[in-house]
């Protein structure tokens, strides 16, 4: 059991990492994507523009002066 939760939680630390919202944009993403290619269209080209916005989203708070 005690493997297990290691396991569990390098997962957590390699998919969230320090910030849990580039996971959840990321994410998000990637489920847009899949929405749209079950309508039929391509769409992997939404995730790139999608992440450099996410990117973008967490440098502007780290660098923000607190």
């Amino acid at each position: 059991m005690r493997r297990l939760r290691a396991l569990g939680r390098f997962g957590w630390d390699f998919v969230v990492g320090d910030d849990w919202r580039i996971a959840v944009g990321v994410v998000a993403a990637l489920a847009l994507a899949a929405g749209v290619t079950a309508l039929g269209a391509e769409a992997w080209w939404l995730v790139p523009p999608a992440v450099a916005v996410v990117l973008a989203g967490s440098l502007v708070r780290a660098t923000r002066a607190d």
